[in-house]
């Protein structure tokens, strides 16, 4: 059976990195992975994607739209290869990782982007260019006032920026014991679950300028080392310096 025609459609670089959204470039990273043969398209505007966010795959006129469904996908055309490997207790333990990375420390992460007030004229620029520069001020504030509302019923929009401090240092402390101080999660090589984490602290470690959470993040020097290993055993990096070929 023939590899479908494969299209992956992503956010595009701001803020200094290739691939602003963590989502997008775990895609990215495990298909290159794979040896998959696809394309990239950037889709600046998540509005137009089929869901509202991105990525998603094409496949032959198929439209997959969220990064799990994409891995699933994948998994599904080759047999069994984006687990392949994995015992039942690793796949548990990489999926309850990967929870935490995608529904917990990633709201922190767009906390320190959208909500604080200094850092914010960086989303203005980077996400909104697109929009006419008169109207642009007006379009990202009435964006973050949505962030705004739904990190309020996520929860940790309720914190002070204290106490969400103090969640986003327990999320990494976490993350660095999992990781260990060499290799990757599960052994020499790398596997799905590890693009899902490094995919996420390369947009930690490597976006400019640094966000509080960055600062917090700096202080774990293991989690950090990891991040490289990982996008050097792939040869895809969050940050534009290093985008892969």
């Amino acid at each position: 059976m023939s590899q479908p025609k494969l299209t992956l459609v992503t956010l595009g670089g701001a803020f200094g990195l290739q691939n602003v959204s963590p989502f997008c470039l775990k895609a990215e990273m495990l298909m290159t992975h794979m040896g998959l043969d696809y394309t990239m398209e950037i889709q600046q505007d998540p509005r137009k994607a089929p869901k509202g966010k991105l990525p998603y795959l094409l496949a032959d006129g198929e439209v997959i739209a969220d990064s799990e469904l994409i891995l699933e996908y994948l998994d599904n055309i080759t047999q069994g290869a984006v687990y392949q490997g994995l015992s039942a207790k690793e796949h548990a333990m990489g999926l309850a990782l990967s929870r935490l990375v995608d529904d917990h420390l990633y709201w922190l992460m767009v906390a320190s982007r959208w909500l604080d007030e200094a850092w914010f004229p960086n989303v203005v620029e980077g996400f909104f260019h697109i929009v006419p520069k008169p109207f642009r001020g007006f379009v990202a504030r009435g964006a973050r006032k949505e962030v705004d509302q739904t990190l309020h019923l996520q929860g940790l929009g309720r914190h002070t920026r204290q106490e969400q401090e103090g969640f986003a240092r327990r999320d990494l402390k976490a993350l660095e014991d999992a990781v260990g101080s060499e290799g990757f999660l599960f052994g020499d090589e790398p596997c799905v679950f590890d693009y899902t984490i490094a995919s996420s602290m390369a947009g930690v470690f490597d976006q400019q300028p640094p966000t509080w959470v960055t600062h917090v993040a700096e202080e774990f020097t293991g989690l950090k080392d990891y991040t490289e290993r990982v996008q050097a055993s792939v040869g895809v990096y969050g940050r534009e310096s290093q985008a892969s070929a």
